[in-house]
């Protein structure tokens, strides 16, 4: 191994050790108390030499972030992809499943990308991409459809998808009047989630596999998938 090559990989593993700190920090601090002293006390670094892989604690939030939406896309990709093409609610069970399964197993990261903001941190554009992962793939399930003709392209009549940003329906593949209806679903989907995360359904919900599975249906029911 040549020198650089040498430097990248110490670079890299330490990198990666910065970063598996500051989770563990999430769940003893939370996001807000995320602290770059705190994670260079625990590896016993000095503090300048964090900063020499991450700037400040706003971009090793970034980093954070990043990567949680990253694991969470992964793991509904990889249960939706496990689903035959032409089974559409099949698939959308699928990607609902798997991203709560994700949650209620990762409750400190799921906390940091949907409960409540940090303080003065401004999430950048390299973020987008990856918190959009799940609600893209709930889309392409609805856009096979309806490129199919088993799901309905105009359910709601002329003019119902003007309640979005332009442009967005294209962007996601679906008709305009259809797009609002998958927002919704994909909105009501992550709300479900984070009341039972957060324990907003405890003592109010017995059962939250079979209530969780129930709104799944009728939230593929609103799309509507066949």
């Amino acid at each position: 191994m040549t020198a650089a090559g040498a430097r990248a990989r110490v670079r890299a593993e330490l990198t990666r050790e910065i970063v598996d700190s500051a989770r563990r920090h999430l769940a003893t601090d939370g996001a807000a108390g995320l602290s770059l002293r705190a994670v260079a006390r625990e590896l016993g670094m000095a503090s300048s030499a964090v900063y020499r892989y991450f700037a400040s604690r706003d971009e090793l939030l970034t980093a954070l972030i990043v990567e949680t939406y990253d694991a969470l896309g992964a793991a509904a990709e990889e249960a939706e992809a496990a689903v035959a093409r032409d089974d559409l609610r099949g698939r959308w069970r699928a990607t609902c499943g798997a991203t709560r399964e994700w949650a209620l197993a990762h409750p400190h990261e799921y906390a940091l990308v949907y409960g409540s903001p940090v303080p003065g941190y401004a999430a950048p554009e390299a973020t987008v991409g990856p918190a959009s992962r799940v609600g893209v793939l709930l889309c392409r399930v609805v856009a096979d459809g309806v490129a199919a003709g088993t799901v309905e392209a105009e359910p709601d009549g002329p003019g119902a998808g003007d309640v979005l940003t332009p442009g967005v329906a294209e962007r996601l593949g679906l008709p305009s009047a259809l797009a609002p209806r998958v927002v919704a679903a994909w909105s009501s989907l992550y709300g479900a989630i984070s009341f039972e995360v957060f324990g907003q359904t405890h003592n109010v919900v017995e059962d939250h596999s079979r209530y969780f599975d129930a709104a799944v249906e009728r939230l593929a029911d609103l799309v509507p998938l066949p």
